[in-house]
């Protein structure tokens, strides 16, 4: 499965300057865990940090300029820290999977001579087989939307890595003058990601396995009310980000994975207090109601009658048994709508499906309840806190001593938290 082991991000709101994980040139720092949570106060950056990661999926998916506009983020000036002037970048630490060498991408956005936000420099790189030492080497790089992309499996001899300025027409023309395996890449629109056009090609199997990772992202925008909609009925493979295509993904486990969907079934129905069963049912109309049995109730409930938590839960687990799961799933606040004693359980859940063998996701959420928090361990907990000047820093829990000394004599960390250790 693919794997975020570091992200950086520069002047993004709150995130002035904020780094997660492991980057090429932090080798010392423990990566990501498969599972991974960010705690702290409200309005220190939490939501900041969810939406990045939505930032850049819209990024790949509508072009920066309509990324900057979408979920009301209110365009390239509201969304760049106050006072920058620097461009809003990313870099993402990722392996494709456990047995591949890591790849960097980097991305930085600005406003062109227009007022316009453009891609300023776009790059991705990887260290050559058997090198485990100094900077890794590129095999895209575009500036303003021009530049060269190697093809296949080459790595690029041509880029002086120590410098983000590179000329780009020098670049294309020694690449072209030394017959280097490279296409020359000239986009149409410096507003759109290279990795959007050429992920697609057969010939850069590197940039469309990135693609495609991004493209997989489940960013939780679930509502309750969204999930009691009543939909045409008709199979749909994968649970959408809002959730209004709950009975739909029923149906198409009812259909494509009916022994197995029995079984997933009866296990969530456990794992929901006082659920016995759940079924769906086709109107007359040829509406999707999913129905919910009730200990002690002769006739079952409808989602429309459920409570907001139990919808929830359903939407979670239901999530973690796709059978081919998005690869990366950040979530805001699951806690919102549940008892807190079901926390801990959800948080258990969402550990163990990240740290499955097969059909796994990396897990990140943001959360405010420390009973979620007790299930996690400290190198799985970040903190965000805000800094004087307004902007945010985050710390690994783990990088607490006193914290991780305590957890190990079996302190359990959330309460911690609520004491204002972690603070």
């Amino acid at each position: 499965m693919p794997k975020i082991e570091g992200l950086k991000i520069r002047n993004y709101r709150a995130l002035r300057d904020v780094e997660l994980g492991k980057l090429w040139n932090t080798q010392n720092r423990s990566p990501l865990t498969p599972m991974t949570a960010v705690i702290g106060k409200n309005g220190v950056g939490k939501s900041t940090l969810f939406d990045a990661f939505g930032f850049l999926a819209d990024c790949l998916k509508l072009g920066v300029e309509d990324a900057c506009d979408a979920r009301s983020r209110g365009g390239f000036d509201r969304i760049r820290s106050r006072g920058e002037e620097g461009p809003i970048a990313f870099e993402i630490y990722y392996k494709q999977d456990r047995n591949s060498r890591p790849i960097t991408y980097e991305l930085a956005i600005n406003m062109d001579n227009d007022g316009r936000p453009c891609v300023i420099y776009e790059r991705l790189r990887q260290r050559r087989q058997g090198q485990s030492r100094g900077r890794p080497f590129s095999f895209l790089w575009l500036s303003h939307g021009k530049g060269v992309a190697w093809k296949n499996n080459n790595i690029g001899r041509l880029i002086n890595e120590s410098n983000e300025n590179v000329d780009v027409d020098n670049l294309i023309k020694s690449a072209t003058n030394e017959g280097a395996d490279v296409e020359v890449v000239r986009l149409e629109d410096d507003r759109k990601l290279g990795i959007a056009t050429l992920g697609s090609l057969k010939q850069h199997p590197r940039i469309s396995a990135f693609r495609r990772f991004i493209e997989g992202w489940y960013l939780s925008y679930f509502t309750p009310d969204a999930a009691r909609s009543l939909p045409l009925a008709g199979p749909q493979k994968h649970l959408n980000i809002h959730g209004d295509n709950l009975g739909n993904v029923v149906q198409f486990m009812e259909r494509e994975h009916k022994t197995r969907f029995r079984d997933i079934l009866a296990r969530i129905a456990k794992k929901i207090p006082g659920i016995q069963k759940i079924e769906t049912k086709i109107s007359d109309d040829r509406r999707l109601l999913l129905k919910f049995s009730d200990r002690g109730f002769e006739d079952p409930f409808f989602a429309q009658e459920m409570s907001d938590g139990t919808l929830k839960i359903f939407a979670y687990l239901l999530l973690l048994e796709d059978p081919t799961p998005p690869p990366f799933i950040c979530i805001e606040e699951p806690e919102n709508g549940l008892y807190h004693k079901l926390l801990e359980s959800l948080a258990a859940e969402f550990r163990a499906h990240a740290t499955g063998q097969r059909n796994s996701s990396q897990v990140f959420v943001t959360t405010h309840q420390p009973y979620f928090v007790d299930a996690l361990h400290p190198e799985e907990v970040w903190v965000l806190e805000k800094c004087e000047d307004g902007f945010a820093k985050i710390q690994r829990a783990s990088d607490n001593k006193v914290v991780a000394s305590m957890v190990e004599q079996g302190l359990p960390l959330g309460g911690l938290w609520y004491s204002d250790y972690l603070d």
